[in-house]
Parts: structure tokens; sequence; C-alpha cells
């Protein structure tokens, strides 16, 4: 068992040297790195023990548990009892026999994404890098690699920055009902073992709540997360949303500030994700989870989803979203000041679905093309315009927008205007109600001058004209994606 005691004490040593100190006015003091800003488009992974029964989605290892749920009667016919086949002997069958991290970062480059984040450790305790606080990791068991210190080379060496996501906090509840019936998880149990403390659930959404999270489990994952900061030096640094709880915001606090002062000590930047209010708004990046905002933000922010709309993880049965649904969730949400974390599900051998693999090629394609109306952009005076409304919140990913040739999202860099309609037009013909000639006593409209237009994809000059009911452009680009117009200003 590693010393609790003093990986605490220096945790304390370096938040006491500063510059950042664990209270909410310390840490307001954080500025969101500018790469970040630039970044727009990244790569969430999840893969880890729950890829091996490849059913239902990376919560499988609670579901499996919870008598009555598809989990469970799929487990018991397919492995036998809880008793004598638990979610622990999967760990032997996770080989990751086809896992290559130089594959996977060329294809992750060649899908546009400027930075990566391996979730380091799911709700489930199953650590994919090399710990010395729990045996229960990829080091040691399974694949017996470092994945996430693969990958953070491999991915680097390509150009792209590397984070870590870590759900640990939600290991608290996760295994508790496999106490309600005999089964692998039972007493005794205590820290360092995988399935501990394996307590009742609360309502996930409660900011207060018994049983709470205990001070020996708070200070252990206090020390797992600063374990990954040490040993990984993540760019970015993800929570899921259950940090937000009342008993967490001392360890958050202490969190941000040991991130933030390594990251001066090193000479890098820092940024952390999280849901709900957990942080105080503005000492971190909040996240929307599969969902996005319905106007633009003052702030930046991120949006993480996933290619499968069932699942984070590889399953046998995911529901594949298009690369062209995708791209317009992209640049919705660039025009609106965020940035979108995209999830892929790898097998547990460490291949990735062909199906996965075309989505990530076809963004690719597509930013190949017009990445220039995404990297490094500012958000326009107004975020877009159209007649299709988008749902705001989280888990709305799976509605479907059916957006339209009028639909069209603003984004400015270069001393360029970027007009991205979201759907191609049947007859080619497109109009920009906003750039229409306008009064110009009235400050909110446009009042520019507009000198040409290019389709971004060809670079060919469209044709163009300007009056009172907008800026009407003629391309005869057919695409299933965004069509995207460089407008020269003056």
């Amino acid at each position: 068992m590693y010393d609790l005691t003093n990986y605490l004490n220096e945790i304390e040593a370096v938040i006491a040297q500063g510059p950042y100190q664990d209270t909410w006015e310390s840490l307001s003091a954080y500025r969101v790195p500018e790469w970040y800003r630039k970044a727009k488009f990244g790569i969430f992974i999840h893969w880890g023990v729950y890829s091996v029964p490849a059913f239902g989605s990376e919560w499988y290892p609670r579901n499996m548990y919870i008598q009555g749920s598809p989990e469970y009667d799929h487990h018991i016919k397919t492995y036998g009892k809880h008793a004598e086949f638990g979610y622990k002997d999967f760990i032997p069958l996770f080989r990751a026999e086809q896992f290559q991290a130089d594959k996977w970062a060329a294809l992750f480059k060649e899908a546009g994404a400027k930075y990566v984040v391996p979730v380091a450790e799911h709700h489930d305790g199953f650590q994919m890098y090399k710990s010395d606080i729990s045996h229960w990791n990829a080091w040691e068991m399974g694949p017996k690699r470092d994945v996430l210190g693969e990958l953070k080379e491999s991915c680097e060496r390509a150009g792209m920055a590397v984070g870590a996501s870590t759900h640990r906090l939600e290991h608290w509840f996760f295994m508790g009902h496999g106490r309600e019936f005999e089964s692998d998880i039972k007493e005794p149990m205590e820290r360092g073992d995988f399935y501990w403390p394996a307590m009742p659930e609360t309502d996930h959404q409660a900011l207060f709540g018994d049983p709470e999270p205990t001070e020996e489990y708070l200070q252990d994952w206090l020390v797992r997360t600063c374990e990954i900061i040490d040993r990984y030096r993540p760019r970015v640094l993800y929570f899921d949303w259950w940090i937000h709880r009342g008993v967490c915001k001392p360890y958050l606090r202490k969190i941000a500030a040991y991130y933030y002062n390594r990251a001066v000590q090193w000479g890098q930047d820092a940024v952390i994700n999280y849901k709900h209010d957990a942080y105080q708004f503005g000492c971190a990046v909040p996240d929307v989870e599969r969902g996005q905002f319905a106007d633009v933000k003052p702030f930046f922010w991120q949006t993480d989803t996933a290619i499968a709309l069932n699942s984070w993880c590889y399953t046998e049965n995911n529901h594949f979203r298009k690369a062209s649904d995708i791209l317009c969730d992209l640049v919705d949400i660039v025009s609106k000041n965020g940035c979108l974390l995209l999830n892929v599900g790898p097998k547990a051998d460490g291949s990735i679905s062909k199906e996965d693999e075309a989505v990530l090629l076809g963004i690719g394609k597509w930013l190949k093309a017009n990445g220039e109306a995404i990297y490094d952009t500012k958000v326009w005076r107004k975020y877009g315009e159209g007649p299709t409304q988008i749902v705001e919140g989280q888990f709305s990913d799976g509605i479907r927008k059916n957006f339209t040739s009028r639909d069209f999202r603003f984004t400015t860099a270069g001393g360029y205007l970027y007009a991205i309609a979201l759907k191609c037009s049947e007859d080619g013909n497109y109009c920009i109600t906003s750039l229409g000639k306008q009064d110009a006593s009235r400050q909110a409209n446009f009042h520019g001058i507009i000198k040409g237009v290019c389709a971004l994809e060809t670079k060919e000059a469209c044709s163009w004209h300007r009056d009172e009911t907008g800026l009407h452009i003629q391309c005869d680009l057919k695409s299933d994606c965004p069509v995207v117009f460089r407008i020269d200003v003056d």
C-alpha cells in the first residue's frame, strides 16, 4: 500500500508554494490557454475492461449487478453466475493485442483533432496507466501496458496535445449493487481492493445525500488524480459529473491549485473540464455532455459527445452517427465560442471499428478543406441565422436537427468572415439575410463592404449580389456536409 500521508503532505506543499491557493478567490485568476481556444476539436477515448463484454454501454460493470437488468440477464446467460464470474474476471480477457498507439494517433491526426483525452480511469476503478496507488491497472494486469503513457507519447509526437479523464469519484457507488445478492463483491473490503468501497447509490444529481464519500475515499481520489497529473502532465484534465457534490468542493479546489501550480512549475498550461457548476465559474472550463447551447456565450466552453449515440464504449450494437451530423454540431458549437471533444470507443483487442474510422476520416476530409473556418477562429457579432432551433442542454444530441440551406453559422479569422451553410442547397442558391444592405443607423447590423465570395472547399469564386434581403450566393458545389463560404470584407 502506498503512503497516503506522504502524498497528501506533498500536495499541501505544492499548493503552499503558489501562485494558486486552494480558494475560489485565488483560482479565479485562471485564464483559458490560447492553444485550447484555437484547437476547437479533440478526441475522447473510452476504452477499458468494459470493452470486453461489449454489451449495453460502459456502465456494464454497474448494471451487470442490478438484478433484472438486461446486463444482469446477459451476464448470467453468457458468463455464468456473478459469484463465479464477476467483473474482475474480465480483466485477463482484456488483452489489447491489436492496440497500436501510433496507429491511433495517425487516425486522430487524419481526423483533424488537435488534442486527445483518453479515459485514465473510468467508474469501474481499473486504471489505464501505470500506478503506484493500486495494482488494479493496465500496466500490471490485462494488457500489461501503460496505455495512457503510450498514447501520450504517440499523440504528442503527431503534434496533438494530450489530456486525461478521471471518473474515479463515481466508483464510490458504481459496484454497490453487487452487495445485494451473492456475487464476488463482498466483505471484507478495504482501500486498495478493486471493488472498494461499493456503497449504495444516491440521487446522481443531488448536491448532498447519504452515504456521502468518506474522507478516506476523497483523499484516495485526490492522490490518484495528482498521480495522473505528476506522471503524465496532461494538458487537459476532464472530470465527469458526480464531482459537483458539496462534500467534494474542498478537494476540487486542492486539485485545481495543485494542477495549476504544477503547470506553472513545468512551464506549460492547464485545462480542467467540469460539469454542473462543480467548479466556481471562471476557475475552469464548463462542459456540456451530449448537448450544446442555443446561443453564443461570452465564455469559452466545451461539448463532449460520442460517435455512438447509445454508448461511450464499443458495443456490438452501437448506433453510429453520421460524419455530416457531427460536423454540423462542430460548426454550431464553434460559432458559439465552444469546442467539441468527440468520443471514440475502441474494441477490447485495441482495434477501432470500421464505422468509427469512417466517421473520423469523413470529419478529417471536411476539415482538411474547410478547417480555416474552424481552427483559430473567433465568434462574429452573431453566431448564425436560420429557422432551425437548437435544443439547449445536455443529452440532446439524439434529437435530429433537420437543418436547411437557410441555416448559417458564422466565424471570423485572418480578416475573413466565414458563413457556413449547415445544409447544401439543392439548386445552388443561398441567401444570407444578416449580410443584406441595411440602414447604417442601426448599429446591430452589418455595414461592411463585401469584395468577394468563394466556396472554401474548392477555392473557386462564387457569383453573388447583395440587396436589402441579403447576400445572395450562387454555388454549384454538392455535398452532404456543411458548405463554407469565405467572404472577403472591407
